[in-house]
């Protein structure tokens, strides 16, 4: 399905981004792999061992610009296109109006979620013209519900996803460039741990309709769909993959 196609897929060394990495390899297309940890992006590479296109890993700290800038050329002067790019980094940050370090958490939720992810779509986007791509942002059933009063940063970060990429769907369909958004809810991944949490046991307010968590492996299933010709149709959407989540608020 994604054979010679060359999928850009931020994130990439843990949780949903690793997971659509694979997926992409396991269809036969050229995977670059960017994130901050090399020995985990490795370990990711490695299972993305499993197809005829190649892999290019990129360490790369997104919130800065020079390294926003080396993706891009790195990506260019390998394969001489881009056609998909994936936005899936993410950081999630605990904060209240009463800590004195919410502009900080601020200023980093924002500069990781949102500028980094907005600077690499410009800087793509001419190629993306160029071979009539496709982008998909992970966003979060967070920026459509306020899940925790102390995740507000977090949701006011992918509420800015979401209308950016319904913004640029519009400005990027006159040339036939597609850009969807995949909402995940409550999924295996370390997003949660590495905001300091025990266990992915979190009371978000909501119950799951369907009753369990959203494995990695399932968001990364609508994210090909949506970056496959199989949804040539679809741009400005925003699918949701929540077990039902949304539907118990």
């Amino acid at each position: 399905m994604f054979e010679s196609k060359v999928v850009i897929v931020t994130g990439a060394s843990s949780g949903i981004g690793a997971a659509i990495a694979i997926a992409f390899a396991k269809e036969n297309a050229n995977v670059v792999l960017v994130g901050r940890n090399k020995e985990r992006l490795n370990k990711v590479a490695n299972e993305c061992e499993v197809g005829v296109g190649k892999k290019l890993i990129i360490q790369a700290d997104l919130t800065k610009d020079e390294d926003v800038e080396r993706i891009v050329r790195t990506v260019v002067e390998n394969y001489d296109k881009i056609d998909i790019l994936v936005n899936s980094a993410g950081i999630l940050r605990q904060t209240t109006l009463g800590d004195n370090n919410m502009m900080n958490v601020f200023d980093e939720v924002i500069r990781t979620n949102l500028r980094s992810m907005i600077n690499l779509t410009r800087l793509t986007s001419s190629h993306l013209i160029r071979s009539k791509g496709n982008i998909v942002n992970v966003s979060s059933v967070g920026g459509s519900q306020i899940l925790r009063s102390d995740f507000t940063l977090y949701a006011v970060s992918k509420a800015a996803i979401n209308h950016f990429s319904r913004g640029i769907a519009i400005e990027l369909g006159q040339h036939g460039v597609r850009v969807n958004i995949v909402s995940p809810g409550l999924t295996k991944t370390n997003l949660l741990l590495n905001a300091g949490f025990e266990s992915l046991d979190v009371d978000l307010g909501v119950k799951a309709v369907l009753n369990k968590v959203a494995e990695p492996e399932e968001v990364a299933g609508v994210v090909l769909f949506l970056a496959s010709n199989k949804a040539h149709s679809v741009t400005g959407s925003n699918y949701t993959v929540d077990n039902g989540c949304l539907l118990s608020r």
